[in-house]
């Protein structure tokens, strides 16, 4: 079920468009739909303690896997999710999809993968307690192939897109009746308390990324605290 509501997401985001200095973007929904599909259907496609809910894809991450912070060696060897992945339809060359043939590490998704692993050992024991999304499966990016964030989007563009995203994480939501809503980082933890003003768990962990000092200093030890803090650690 869960799945299905990913799809018509795609055929809606495939709706909009985006300018400059926006060039191309990719939907690894469409082109990782073999994984993504996988994981949605193993490990978001019932009721679960708490959601850790992301902005959108790195792009060594689910870029390639179609995963959320999809780091391949963790997707492939903690979660067990390993499947054909396609070129997408524009691609530019200046940030190739290889799929899990990726060397390059996505940190934000070593960090949180690494930890779910250090901690819970075995992915189903995570996967119990916790699932993993992102609020836009988009990857934005400039010619040169330089990221560009959902936030940063022309404020038209933000609205139109921001609208066919809250639509289908509320209905991920009402599959899934979490107890927690948890955003990786503050723009994630502001899209939750738009779609979800009345929920009485809302909040936020550190973000994984290297961009960020102090996620550099210690990120699985500030995270390990929060979530302990919200009980989400322990039975």
């Amino acid at each position: 079920m869960t799945w299905q509501i990913y799809e018509e997401l795609s055929r809606e985001l495939a709706k909009l468009t985006f300018g400059p200095p926006v060039t191309h973007v990719y939907n690894p929904l469409v082109y990782a739909a073999k994984p993504a599909q996988q994981y949605v259907d193993q490990f978001a496609s019932k009721k679960v303690r708490a959601i850790l809910l992301g902005m959108n894809p790195g792009p060594w991450g689910m870029a390639q896997t179609g995963v959320p912070f999809g780091e391949v060696s963790l997707v492939r060897d903690f979660i067990g999710i390993r499947g054909p992945v396609v070129k997408p339809e524009q691609e530019n060359p200046a940030r190739p999809i290889v799929g899990f043939e990726c060397t390059r590490s996505e940190v934000s998704g070593a960090r949180l993968w690494g930890l779910a692993r250090d901690h819970f050992v075995t992915a189903d024991a995570f996967f119990r307690r916790f699932t993993v999304l992102n609020y836009c499966p988009l990857v934005f990016m400039e010619a040169s192939g330089k990221n560009f964030t959902p936030d940063k989007l022309r404020k038209g563009e933000q609205v139109a897109l921001f609208a066919v995203c809250d639509t289908a994480l509320k209905k991920v939501l009402a599959v899934l009746q979490p107890e927690f809503l948890i955003g990786v980082g503050a723009f994630a933890e502001a899209c939750l308390k738009r779609i979800a003003p009345t929920h009485k768990n809302v909040s936020r962990i550190l973000h994984p990324s290297p961009a960020s000092p102090k996620a550099n200093a210690n990120w699985a030890g500030e995270v390990t605290r929060e979530l302990s803090q919200l009980g989400l650690l322990t039975d």
